[in-house]
């Protein structure tokens, strides 16, 4: 899915005719910004030169036409206020004013060169973005309407990478708004904080959530053949270094497993999973809750991610990071080095194998812990450098925020149980990162992306009218 962005630059049609070749080169600076903000996820619908009312309620019809689901716009020179406003005004959508100008600054002894005020005077309006800023900004107060605005150059990295985290966000909210997170079994009894409201969620969010009784993978699971085994048990193999300890049995276990898993999601149109379910001692169904996490991880990593414990917060904050970045992988705080001033998470479930550093492993359990029954599990540390840690978090009053904290995976020993387990140094001391977290009020896991992407998430929370809460 891709989502339209629209991009109007706004001038007074007055310059035109006084100040020669103004308009065009205005118009060349357009495309060169549009070209910079375009992406596989983001398509510019370039509204033109808006210079006019009559030119404002025609790109205002085609950005509705066009389905754009944000507007950047542009100064590119003086531009009245009262044209502006009735372009945005008019538009349900969020706007991002982009007060750039065409370089870092004016070659103002070549301008003063020219000799002619008039052609010194256009050359200055090609610089003029600042000029109309602050007016943009009073009439947007006055009126209501939110500011955001990104001020720089065209050539400048940090006002482009803000543009198009603006956009990523805009394409992630619209993504959002359009995906079904399922919801497989029930909770972990006595895990109250990974409890969800998932109204206020969808509220919020615009998600929708889906229970789906665990009879179904059941019977998804029913309808496995033996060449569906093999085809899956290909698939592992080329996915994960599988340990020699795990044994065939198990192995055909987890793919049909995993073979049922992708059917499910198919069938259910899932963009991602929280599930948990203990089963019965004797049938059919307890062979299945234990053998889930290798089809898990899989389609964790087809960019369908799957939470355990039932944790309907994390599986969406993990499709969050998929939407904003690589990522999520599922993730709990597993321990503090305050010697080495890191802490160490990991969890025994689904890892996100895109973000592994080196093979992901697939090895036997003899028990999963706190959880009834044996079986596979996939062990791998995220590899080294930036990450992300996003949590959603559920407050009183049915206040949800995105919670993050910025960190580097480093190295280090971790746990070899089974498990996916990394070491992180946040810019805080173990000890105050984990008292800061926990005041955020996060359930107890997370969601692990890799780079730094708190600026990004942010910029999904403003769109989305919830509050985002940075850590570090």
């Amino acid at each position: 899915m891709t989502t339209a962005i629209a991009l109007a630059g706004v001038g007074l049609d007055t310059y035109w005719p006084q100040f020669a070749g103004l308009r065009d080169r205005l118009v060349h600076c357009q495309t060169d910004l549009a070209g910079k903000l375009g992406s596989d996820d983001v398509r510019i619908v370039d509204l033109g030169l808006v210079d006019s009312v009559a030119a404002a309620h025609a790109a205002a019809d085609r950005a509705r036409r066009e389905d754009c689901r944000m507007l950047v716009l542009w100064l590119s020179t003086y531009a009245l206020s009262g044209v502006i406003h009735r372009l945005v005004a008019d538009l349900p959508m969020p706007v991002v004013v982009a007060a750039l100008q065409p370089s870092a600054k004016m070659d103002i002894p070549g301008i003063n060169a020219l000799g002619d005020r008039g052609a010194m005077t256009g050359e200055w309006l090609a610089y003029c973005q600042a000029c109309s800023a602050p007016e943009v900004a009073n009439v947007f107060s006055r009126t209501g309407i939110k500011l955001r605005m990104v001020a720089g150059h065209i050539g400048d990295e940090r006002s482009i990478r803000r543009l198009r985290e603006w956009s990523a966000a805009a394409a992630a909210a619209h993504r959002l708004r359009r995906s079904t997170i399922g919801m497989l079994g029930g909770y972990y009894d006595g895990m109250m904080d990974v409890h969800t409201d998932v109204t206020g969620l969808a509220g919020a969010l615009g998600c929708r959530y889906r229970g789906v009784e665990f009879a179904r993978l059941e019977d998804a699971r029913a309808s496995v053949t033996a060449a569906d085994i093999a085809a899956m048990r290909s698939e592992l193999a080329r996915t994960f270094v599988v340990d020699p300890a795990c044994s065939v049995p198990e192995l055909n276990r987890a793919a049909a497993t995993a073979v049922a898993l992708d059917r499910l999601a198919r069938d259910e149109g899932f963009d991602a999973m929280a599930y948990y379910y203990e089963g019965r001692d004797a049938g059919g169904d307890r062979d299945l809750v234990t053998s889930l996490i290798p089809g898990m991880t899989l389609l964790t990593g087809r960019g369908v991610p799957c939470a355990g414990e039932y944790e309907v917060k994390n599986a969406t904050a993990m499709l969050i990071m998929q939407l904003i970045a690589e990522g999520g992988s599922f993730s709990e705080y597993y321990g503090l080095d305050c010697d080495d001033g890191v802490v160490l998470l990991g969890h025994d479930g689904p890892g996100h194998p895109a973000l592994a550093d080196g093979p992901v492993r697939l090895v036997p359990l003899p028990v999963y812990h706190g959880k009834p029954g044996k079986g596979l599990s996939i062990g791998m540390s995220v590899r080294r450098g930036p990450v992300t840690v996003l949590s959603v978090v559920q407050r009183p009053g049915g206040r949800t925020v995105l919670q993050t904290a910025q960190a580097e995976a480093v190295d280090g020993p971790t746990l070899a149980i089974g498990n996916t387990n990394s070491r992180y140094r946040f810019s805080l001391s173990p000890e105050d990162f984990v008292e800061a977290w926990s005041a955020g009020g996060p359930a107890h896991h997370c969601a692990i992306g890799t780079g730094h992407h708190a600026a990004a998430i942010g910029r999904l929370a403003d769109i989305l009218g919830i509050e985002h809460h940075a850590v570090c």
